[in-house]
């Protein structure tokens, strides 16, 4: 069986369902997410549909699956700040290492800068090579580290911050 080439589209709320399989055991077994019990299918369409009200949310599909997503928010509340973005990126297990990630990203950082988004930031909880890795092949560089912000599974955990500029004006 040959595999199709990866393809990127906007997500929709009918995507829920994937994307919540590809978060749920992220929440479940890792320190990657900070939140601690996964949402439900309805609360991941309600968070997609709230994200495309005001910033892009793509899926990436091989051969007819999702098998990663990624997407932009608001980097803080403050007016100040309207310009710059929180962009993530959730790749399947299955599919990590492949260049899901790059080709999730290769589509969402243009859509930004098109809409006149200025930096975008990403928090990695550390140690995680394989994100760092991927942010910095991206053109994000390091910019600072919260150390011990989050506890979970019994640990204080340190978030580095990445931060890539979109645009020069």
């Amino acid at each position: 069986m040959t595999t199709q080439p990866l393809l990127v589209r906007p997500a929709t709320v009918a995507d829920a369902a994937a994307i919540q399989a590809i978060y749920a055991p992220i929440v479940e077994k890792t320190v990657i997410s900070f939140e601690e019990t996964p949402p439900t299918t309805a609360q991941m369409a309600e968070r997609i549909a709230a994200i495309l009200q005001s910033y892009p949310y793509l899926v990436a599909e091989r051969d007819g699956q999702v098998v990663g997503y990624a997407y932009a928010g608001r980097h803080s509340e403050r007016a100040a700040y309207r310009l710059s973005v929180d962009v993530t990126v959730y790749i399947a297990e299955q599919a990590r290492a492949s260049g899901v990630g790059r080709t999730l990203y290769s589509a969402l950082l243009p859509m930004l800068a098109e809409r006149g988004f200025h930096a975008a930031f990403a928090g990695i909880t550390l140690p995680n090579t394989g994100s760092v890795a991927l942010h910095e092949r991206m053109g994000f560089k390091p910019v600072g580290v919260y150390r011990e912000v989050g506890f979970k599974f019994g640990q204080w955990l340190d978030v580095g911050w990445w931060q890539r500029r979109l645009s020069d004006a």
